[in-house]
Parts: structure tokens; C-alpha cells; sequence
């Protein structure tokens, strides 16, 4: 008995021993097979993000690893704003914008690990009524904009804004209203910038339709407005 205990206790080192170098050849093979998941890619959400003036809203950086897995970036994000005029305003260790005038856009950008990426945020009014669509520029023209009747074979343009009163002032929101087009014209028949300025300038160009067509208007916090295009 004494001979099978001093026995055993010699082969114990041997064995765990050998397993260590199994495990440490095991470790060595995948290290060079499996590369590091990387980062590849990030995304702001929401993608065009819009912000009430004197409010804030948080902000969203997602990432994309080379595995094709996708997760939310809490920390090691840097956060900038940029624009010609300061709409808006962030965070730059949380990404918490915050609206500071209307009728600007911002480009904000996240950057992580030498990526990076941008989006585009607009600041609007609240409290907002009475949203109108009118022909010509700010406070001149037509308001409510007249139907505009025009042959598609001639074509032309028309330049249209958006107003409406915010705590008892006439305010033009031109810039951060968006503009459709309905019913879906042919491609670039009938369109309307969206180009961030005012007046806002809609074209007829030869559409294979001739049909009542409409503009609608559309601000945050209001009901749309339209204005009537009739193409013959």
C-alpha cells in the first residue's frame, strides 16, 4: 500500500503538468485564428434628431464590430457640435443636445476609437399654431398660398414659405418645416428643395402626369398645411 501511495503521488505532477501544456497550446492556436472584435463603424440615433428650443434630449451612439454584432456605446464617446449659426448645443461627454434657436441646423459628430460619425439636428419652437403656407417670401405674397395652375410641358417654379405664430408672434418656419409632394411624382418632375433656406422653392419640370398635385407642410407640434399645384 505504501508502494501504490508513493506511486501515485509521482504521477499527480506529471499529470497536471501535461495539462497545463495542452491548455497553454489550446490558448496559442486560437490566439492565432481568432482575431479581436474591432470596432467598425458607429451611427447617431436618432439620425436626424430635433429638439424643442430650451429643452434637451439625449442622444444615442451605436456601434457596429467586425463580427457584424452591434451594441450601445455608454462611454468613450466624444460628442461636438458645428454650424454656421449655434442652434444647437451639446454635451460633449453625454451627447445631450439642447435647442438654442430656431431655423439653424447643427451637424453633430460622434467619435469613438478613431471613428466617427455625423448627423444633421434642427432646433424648433414650441408651442406653435396656426402653421399656414403662403407664396413669395416672408410676410409678402399670398397667404394662403392660391392653387398654382401651370403647363407641365413648360414648366417653371414657384417660391413658397411657411408661417405660423409662436406665443403671439408671426414666425417664419420655413427651414425646419419639411416638404412633400404627393401624389409620388415621376423622379424630379415636381419637388421641392427642402434646401434649408427661405423661400422654400418647389419646380414643375415636364412630370408624365398632368394631375392636381399637393405640397404638405409639415412642422413639429402642428397640424400640416398644404398648397395645391394643378398640372395640365
Amino acid at each position: 500500500m505504501s508502494t501504490g501511495r508513493r506511486f501515485t503521488g509521482k504521477r499527480l505532477p506529471l499529470t497536471l503538468a501535461f495539462g497545463v501544456l495542452v491548455a497553454a497550446a489550446i490558448g496559442a492556436a486560437c490566439n492565432g485564428f481568432f482575431q479581436p472584435n474591432t470596432l467598425s463603424s458607429i451611427a447617431i440615433q436618432p439620425p436626424s434628431p430635433q429638439v424643442q428650443v430650451g429643452l434637451s434630449t439625449g442622444l444615442e451612439a451605436w456601434a457596429t464590430y467586425s463580427d457584424n454584432s452591434r451594441g450601445l456605446l455608454t462611454s468613450g464617446v466624444a460628442w461636438a457640435s458645428t454650424g454656421q449659426d449655434v442652434s444647437v448645443d451639446i454635451d460633449p461627454n453625454t451627447g445631450q443636445i439642447t435647442g438654442v434657436a430656431p431655423g439653424g441646423t447643427a451637424t453633430i459628430t460622434a467619435a469613438a476609437q478613431g471613428i466617427s460619425a455625423t448627423a444633421t439636428a434642427t432646433a424648433y419652437l414650441g408651442n406653435v399654431t396656426g402653421l399656414m403656407v403662403c407664396t413669395g417670401t416672408f410676410n409678402t405674397g399670398v397667404c394662403p398660398a392660391a392653387t398654382w395652375t401651370i403647363s407641365g410641358s413648360v414648366g417653371g417654379s414657384q417660391q413658397y414659405y411657411a408661417k405660423a405664430t409662436s406665443s403671439g408672434t408671426v414666425v417664419d418656419v420655413t427651414v425646419v418645416a419639411t416638404w412633400t409632394v404627393s401624389p409620388t411624382p415621376t423622379l424630379g418632375s415636381i419637388q421641392c428643395t427642402n434646401s434649408l433656406v427661405s423661400p422654400e422653392t418647389c419646380t414643375v419640370a415636364n412630370p408624365t402626369t398632368a394631375a392636381p398635385y399637393v405640397i404638405t407642410v409639415t412642422y413639429p407640434g402642428t397640424t400640416p398645411a398644404t398648397a395645391n399645384i394643378t398640372v395640365d
